[in-house]
């Protein structure tokens, strides 16, 4: 590239100068770009005066460069520039504000291939134990007649067999529960039949890791750890805070020795990635949850952003990427298994779909319920959770390892749920190291037992699997896990289908109705895109909003399985309401993609902040039909959910009310479900026979990405407001109104005709009238021809009565094709099939 050479001494003696000042984001300032394979970053860094500070984690191509603070506003200023002319570029060059320029002398607008500024910043935050109580450990004292007793005794013969002399073992009731007998992880049959974690590495993605910990040294793992915090290879707890990940690490490979208790997989292997102890750029971060990834197969994540009910946030496009990279790249090909808890903020009405990590298809998002298996009031409930495991709650908590040589018995919260997921999968990867990251969340679906409350939504899916938002499909079953994935058939690879923006345009109307807009997927559109089954569903969506927190979505789906992707927040006073933000949902896992989906924007309270249903995309994610031809999806981009990017169609709308017993009017409407009311019994279970709403074109209704023309705006027509439009287009509207007065101008004269030969009959023959009179409707023929939808039979004079007797709306309804067949009833048997 011309000018590349000229720069190479100039950045020699720039680089060096640079390795004499420290780098920190107090003196500089810092940007991660992708650069094309063909270029050296050392050539960038000369062009830009910047140094050069190494690849980010395992993403390839992807480099953090810093240059001093007072020369960072230009640089920044130069990549914004090549993003607005990248940006272009994939638009076609349309842009009424900005013009498509030349490209530089430089060269860089052909090997920049994306960019971000790196700020340091506390977005990760712990997500430990919440106000609890422990019970009194007298409650474990039972009479020796009872079944606990009995149980309690096999505990002992477990313990016996397996040579487990840890003293907390008996204590660790998620292990083995000896009084809610069955309520525990089921992993002690695992246990007896040898498998027990060898050869699996989980990495614990915290604040550290005491791998001098009697109950963890014998299983740390070196090659796996860093520390991010402090740049330091040893990931050690350093703050007086620094104990959580100590914690989760025991609960996953604590050794069976004599300190404390033992891990779901205590022969497997714990490393240390510390990045919670200070604030980190998002370089760090994706290097982190990257790092080593052929040799680290899980990622425990017991963090996210705030849980208090007022936070919705993302990881950024770099981070994003890193999470691909490690699916697409990692354990060598077969991808990185993120392991989520779902958050604490369940009391604050908060909710694991407005947490960007948790609600990723790529993540094992991870539940809480206490040892009585019931929900504990902290976890967070959505349409993202996969499963649930045990943690605080029920007057108890989790017994695990501590720092310091120390034993608790006081860990909980969902953070303690996701480690012993971790666990049970480590034990399933110990036997069938092949397993694929969705392979693994297969068997998770297709094994987690049901939980059954009070109040609870639970919806049959089409593969006959029970799903909640409050429960996921259920807790881990450790060992029916294992037992399924010895014999698992792998899966084929990920193929994807993503509708075009569908624009809305509309105001989301106050109270009991929600404004839906509705999408069509045929079958053609599934082949096209080597679609075979479904598994995650993602909406990405744009609402405009004084108060977000008054906002719920609902997604449903071509066989009756709703989704309520968000839920009101009464904490929740942003003015931004969703801006590109992507809600995902399991719980259409195996339905049929092919059908209509809805999204439904309910806006839950009258006041007067007001908003509006702006546009939308839908994105099914599932196996593919052919695995030979299908490739990975491309890495994020930062112009991906960028609703501007493409002339997007306008969806349709009407305000008649949408029903769940009729087809809805157009492919936007309004649903009649009342604010925060569950569906009925037969909603809440529906069937794979379930009819989708068929929506009906009021203007021009998108169907595929090929055949969409995008309209100026959702007309209304030009018909007088007091004429019935059917539900249909405006050159519909023609054809039924022409159609009408031709045939009422044929019926006028045809009854002028009759009423001219009766009258020369009469003045001929008076006897002749009685032939026309009507018949009285005890004498009615339902044979007869020319019966009307009342049975009574006309004679001939009576022609234009027989039709007259029809409003407009009954005879040419919007959906009647072959009216003026010759089929006797042809309009009564449309009509019963529309009833």
């Amino acid at each position: 590239m011309r000018g590349f050479k000229t720069a190479a001494l100039s950045f020699l003696f720039s680089a060096s100068l640079a390795q004499l000042v420290p780098r920190t984001h107090d003196t500089h300032d810092f940007f991660a770009i992708h650069l094309d394979d063909s270029i050296a970053p050392e050539y960038i860094a000369s062009l830009l005066g910047a140094h050069h500070e190494g690849q980010i984690g395992g993403l390839q191509g992807h480099h953090k460069f810093s240059i001093d603070r007072e020369q960072g506003p230009a640089v920044e200023a130069l990549l914004d520039d090549l993003r607005v002319q990248r940006k272009l570029r994939r638009r076609g060059g349309v842009d009424d504000n900005v013009n498509l320029r030349q490209k530089r002398d430089d060269g860089l607008d052909d090997v920049v291939l994306w960019s971000q500024k790196l700020t340091l910043k506390q977005r990760l935050h712990k997500r430990g134990p919440v106000d609890f109580s422990v019970a009194d450990e007298n409650h474990v004292r039972q009479e020796a007649t009872t079944p606990e007793a009995e149980a309690a005794s096999r505990q002992k013969r477990i313990a016996s067999d397996l040579d487990i002399k840890d003293p907390l073992f008996g204590s660790q009731w998620h292990l083995f529960n000896p009084v809610q007998v069955g309520t525990d992880m089921n992993v002690t049959g695992v246990w007896l039949e040898g498998i027990t974690g060898k050869g699996v590495v989980t990495a614990i993605v915290d604040d550290g890791l005491d791998l001098n910990s009697d109950d963890l040294r014998d299983n740390f793992y070196p090659e796996g750890s860093y520390d991010f915090n402090d740049k330091a290879p040893e990931p050690l707890p350093r703050l007086a805070e620094d104990q959580h990940g100590t914690r989760c690490a025991g609960e996953i490979a604590a050794v069976r020795n004599d300190v404390c208790g033992v891990g779901m997989a205590y022969d497997s292997k714990v490393s240390g990635i510390r990045v919670l102890s200070k604030p980190i750029d998002d370089a760090d971060e994706a290097a982190a949850i990257n790092y080593q990834f052929n040799l680290n197969h899980i990622y425990s994540c017991s963090w996210g952003p705030r849980d208090d009910g007022q936070t919705m946030d993302a990881p950024n496009t770099l981070v994003q990427r890193a999470m691909v990279n490690g699916i697409q790249n990692g354990r060598d090909g077969r991808g990185s298994i993120f392991v989520f808890a779902a958050g604490n903020g369940g009391s604050r009405d908060d909710n694991c779909n407005f947490d960007g990590y948790t609600n990723s298809i790529y993540s094992v998002t991870v539940g809480a319920i206490d040892r009585q298996g019931t929900h504990s009031p902290y976890s967070e409930a959505c349409s993202a959770q996969l499963v649930v495991a045990y943690s605080s709650g029920g007057n108890d908590a989790i017994y695990t390892t501590d720092v310091g040589q120390k034993c608790t018995d006081r860990h909980g919260g969902t953070s303690a749920a996701g480690p012993l997921a971790a666990g049970a999968i480590a034990l399933a990867l110990s036997i069938r190291p092949d397993l694929t990251w969705r392979d693994v969340q297969y068997l998770l679906v297709e094994t987690a037992i049901p939980i059954h409350a009070e109040g609870d939504e639970v919806q049959m899916t089409p593969i006959g699997k029970e799903f909640s938002h409050q429960f996921g499909y259920g807790v881990v079953d450790t060992y029916a896990l294992v037992q399924k994935a010895k014999t698992w058939q792998l899966v084929k690879p990920q193929a994807w289908y993503t509708s075009p923006w569908l624009r809305v345009q509309k105001e989301i109307p106050e109270g009991d109705q929600g404004l839906a807009s509705y999408f069509d997927i045929t079958s053609d559109m599934l082949k096209e895109a080597n679609f075979e089954s479904l598994e995650h569903v993602t909406v990405t969506m744009n609402v405009n909003h004084t108060r977000r927190g008054d906002l719920s979505v609902e997604l449903r789906g071509p066989q009756g399985i709703v989704s309520h992707l968000s839920v009101p927040r009464e904490k929740d006073e942003a003015g931004s309401g969703y801006e590109d933000w992507t809600f995902m949902s399991v719980a259409h896992w195996g339905e049929s993609g092919e059908g209509v989906w809805s999204v439904v924007v309910k806006d839950t309270t009258a006041n007067e902040r007001l908003g509006v249903f702006t546009d939308w995309r839908l994105t099914l994610w599932g196996s593919s039909v052919d695995a030979a031809s299908q490739g990975l999806h491309p890495l994020p981009d930062e112009h991906d959910d960028d609703h501007n990017i493409e002339d997007a169609p306008y969806a349709t709308v009407s305000i008649k009310p949408h029903t769940k017993t009729a087809p809805p009017a157009s492919a936007t409407d309004y649903a009649d479900r009342p604010i925060n009311e569950k569906p009925s019994e037969v909603a809440a279970k529906p069937t794979s026979s379930a009819v989708p709403p068929t929506p009906i074109e009021e203007e021009e209704t998108p169907t595929s990405t090929s055949s969409v023309v995008p309209t100026p705006a959702a007309s209304h027509g030009f018909l007088p407001s007091f004429l019935p439009t059917f539900g249909t287009t405006p050159h519909t509207q023609i054809w039924i109104y022409a159609s009408v007065s031709l045939i009422l101008i044929f019926c006028i004269g045809l009854g002028i005709y009759f009423q001219v030969q009766r009258r020369k009959r009469l003045r001929n023959n008076p006897h002749d009238d009685y032939e026309f009179e009507i018949i009285d409707e005890d004498d009615d023929d339902a044979e007869a021809p020319l019966a009307g939808r009342g049975g009574r039979r006309r004679r001939g004079g009576e022609l234009y009565n027989a039709f007259a007797e029809e409003s407009e709306e009954e005879l040419l309804s919007e959906d009647e094709e072959g009216l003026y067949r010759d089929q006797p009833g042809a309009l009564n048997e449309k009509t019963q099939e529309r009833d």
